[in-house]
């Protein structure tokens, strides 16, 4: 495996060779294989084909020939099966790719796309769950297909799940790679002119090998969906340009910052699959950016100044100089030493970069550079009594590291001009920015300020409680690693702000699990009927069943059937003598016997069901769930959850305190079929015609609602006036279940999410 590899690929064809580059590409993006195989674009035709493999002299062509050997040679990544029997079935779909998808006969690609489609019926892979050079081959053969293309363009029917499958294939990394670097060495006449989301952003002076991309979180917090998509973004393109991406802690504030914080946002990093190159920390150059402070200060371009705050925001405000804007050097340095020792004055002070007073772009209007903080630092102890700011910091260090290209989100846009006036004044190496709109959901807040505020009200039970956007709260409500990557790379590198919706990411996420959920039953206390079956078992007996119709590979659970069966009120309400029903997974039943509560006729007491088994389910309108009333079924608690807010969008002047939403937590109890005693903490089922869950308590006793994308779920479950919702009416809620709740086991439950392997079990949750 150690032998040089050249995959040549010529432009000179009508059809691009994607599949080879795209598996050479992920092969690529894996550490742990070198060397790396190197892609050489041929202006001229190749003598053999439009692709073929060198190795040492010896050359391999054709592309199904080609990806096999790959997949043989590279076998720990099992792209071609684990097993004889996966191994033949993805040679099934490589020999249609070559045959079927590339005929020029309408009539058999038509039948091709059909029966495509129909296979991703209930799959998001075409073998197994996870990539396989099936799912490579037959993207790259529909890639160049000219009617499939242009079916899909129009909009004219490809096939739900095919269109489906194809698009959760586009927005892969390696696949967006594979994109992009066709479109850097194509001609125009073979550009795609539809290559999905917006990630061809034109990175100035970007280079192959020589890109490198930084993602500086502060150690103030937990990691939330907008830091997600920074952070995705910049491994995105270090890893398109064969770059680098450094993870820099900006540990610059004392006050805010804490080691656990830190530990938290490794981990994650590590669960979305963000894989530094280097990590790295700003107080790791405190010493570089004192001196550099100290230069800045001799230039005559920085001044220590004691104004009050208030007095110093009104001046900046205003345009007001300050009466410190215009000290000497050497008083300046005497002040800036006093702050570095902490002195009674010192303290009073700060120091501002001397730009421009009157500019209209405020941020540089004599921004503070260095302020005073005797809190101990989580690394650094008590060494430093001044720190920069992050606007200082931030241009400095890129530059020390190497940073080529800053990738931020369009907030710091305005502050653009202070970066690069910090660079410029203080000769360092030049760093290009380029700014991408936040990920802004209605009725979220993603302030740190404003969450921590939610936290310290103990509304929320902690910063992974299920109704915060941090990455700990989305997963324990159910969101899949999967889901949220495809659905950032969806939102591209776009500068355009938007107020997204939920939905669509909740949607995409349920077309992840649905394929995979194991369906259980699950009836709710709240006045449950107890029901007679006529003609029912004598004594309870059990049946083994799939616990998925359409999935045998998830495998099978019991099911009790007996006599005396319990079954929900909303359901025995809409009953009528001598209805046929069908109880799901047993058969037909006939309505003999309704008797109601006389206080209360509205509520059914008790019900009698005939058994109709050779009863046709097809001409039935309802299918109702049940439970045998055995000692077998367990009390479980449903949680469901609305928005923490009840305004889609606060505005600058709007106070959190007045836009709480009053209650935003519901619980249901109700009785579940005994095989839910054996699920795992994070599993996700199905209760059938309830919705989908997540196990959120190690005895699986407590379970939290998914939403399924559907707008029933995703309004706002909140009534009355906004404007007269105040704290003191909020609910807060009961922290009993909730208080020693740590995150869940993470599993690869779908795709390939290629984590690395700690050296220890984290005490978040084990990777």
């Amino acid at each position: 495996m150690a032998s040089v590899k050249t995959l040549n690929v010529s432009k000179q064809t009508t059809g691009i060779s994607y599949t080879t580059i795209a598996l050479a590409l992920y092969i690529n993006n894996r550490r742990e294989i070198s060397p790396k195989i190197n892609i050489e674009w041929k202006d001229a035709k190749l003598s053999t084909k439009n692709v073929e493999l060198v190795i040492e002299n010896q050359v391999i062509t054709g592309t199904s020939t080609i990806i096999r050997y790959l997949a043989r040679e590279y076998k720990s990544l099992e792209l071609y099966g684990s097993n004889a029997i996966s191994t033949t079935l993805i040679d099934h779909w490589i020999d249609f790719a070559s045959n079927t998808l590339n005929s020029q006969d309408y009539k058999q690609l038509e039948s091709g796309f059909d029966e495509l489609n129909h296979h991703l019926t209930l799959r998001t892979y075409f073998v197994g769950y996870k990539l396989t050079l099936a799912d490579i081959i037959i993207w790259g053969t529909l890639k160049n297909s000219a009617v499939f293309n242009r079916l899909l363009k129009t909009g004219k029917n490809v096939g739900t799940h095919l269109a489906r499958w194809f698009s959760h294939i586009n927005t892969m990394s390696y696949i967006q790679e594979t994109i992009a670097w066709v479109q850097q060495n194509s001609t125009n006449e073979t550009k795609s002119r539809s290559e999905g989301p917006n990630m061809n952003i034109g990175l100035v002076d970007a280079k192959i090998g020589q890109v490198v991309t930084r993602f500086p979180p502060e150690p103030s917090g937990y990691l939330h969906i907008g830091h997600a998509k920074a952070a995705m973004l910049n491994q995105y393109f270090a890893q398109l340009y064969q770059g680098k991406l450094i993870v820099r802690f900006d540990d610059t504030n004392p006050t805010k910052e804490k080691a656990e914080f830190e530990e938290s946002i490794k981990e994650d990093l590590t669960l979305l699959g963000i894989h530094a190159d280097q990590i790295t920390y700003t107080s790791d150059h405190f010493d570089e950016l004192y001196e550099y402070a100290l230069k800045i200060i001799t230039k005559g371009l920085a001044y220590v100044d004691d104004t009050d705050v208030a007095t110093m925001r009104e001046q900046r405000m205003d345009g007001i100089v300050s009466k410190s804007r215009d000290l000497s050097v050497e008083e300046n340095l005497k002040r800036f030493q006093e702050m570095k020792e902490g002195t009674e004055f010192g303290l009073t002070c700060c120091l501002r970069a001397k730009i421009d007073m009157s500019n209209p772009n405020k941020a540089l209007r004599d921004p503070v550079i260095y302020r005073c903080n005797l809190l101990e630092h989580h690394r650094t102890g008590n060494k430093w009594k001044l720190y920069p700011t992050y606007d200082f910091a931030c241009p400095i260090v890129d530059s020390i590291e190497g940073v080529t290209h800053a990738l931020r989100t369009n907030e710091y846009h305005d502050r653009n001009a202070q970066y690069y006036w910090i660079l410029d004044a203080l000769e360092l190496r030049k760093v290009h920015i380029w700014d991408f709109s936040r990920m802004n959901f209605i009725y979220t807040l993603l302030s740190k300020r404003k969450l921590q505020w939610f936290v310290d009200q103990k509304i929320v039970s902690g910063w992974d409680d299920p109704r915060f956007p941090t990455v700990r709260g989305i997963r324990r409500r159910g969101l899949t690693v999967e889901a949220l990557k495809q659905y950032i790379l969806m939102q591209g590198a776009s500068q355009n702000d938007v107020m997204l919706e939920w939905d669509k990411l909740w949607a995409l996420n349920k077309k992840i699990i649905d394929p995979i959920a194991p369906r259980h039953t699950s009836i709710l206390s709240d006045n449950i009927v107890k029901t007679k079956i006529l003609g029912g078992p004598e004594k309870p007996y059990e049946k083994e069943i799939p616990k998925h119709k359409k999935n045998p590979d998830v495998g099978t659970k019991h099911t009790t059937f007996a006599s005396n069966i319990l079954i929900e009120q909303e359901d025995a309400k809409t009953f009528e003598i001598g209805e046929e029903i069908t109880l799901m997974d047993w058969g037909n039943a006939i309505v003999k016997a309704i008797n109601k509560f006389e206080e209360n006729p509205e509520i059914v007491k008790t019900l009698e069901l005939q058994l109709h088994l050779e009863g046709d389910f097809k001409k039935t309108k309802k299918k109702i769930t049940w439970l045998a009333e055995t000692a077998s079924i367990i009390e479980v608690t449903l949680l469901d959850y609305d928005y923490l807010i009840n305004k889609k969008k606060l505005e600058d002047g709007d106070d959190v305190k007045d836009y709480v939403t009053k209650t935003t937590e519901f619980r249901a109890t109700a009785f579940a079929d005994a095989n839910v005693r054996h699920l795992k903490k994070g599993e996700t089922i199905q209760f059938e015609r309830r919705g989908y869950y997540i196990v959120d308590v190690e005895a699986a006793t407590t379970l939290i609602r998914i939403p399924d994308g559907k707008a029933t779920m995703m309004a706002s479950k909140a009534t009355g006036d906004v404007n007269t919702t105040v704290i003191s009416n909020t609910s807060v809620i009961s922290t009993s279940f909730t208080s020693n709740i740590k995150m869940y086991n993470i599993r690869n439950i779908y795709g390939e999410i290629s984590l690395p392997k700690p050296e220890e079990v984290s005490k978040m949750y084990i990777v």
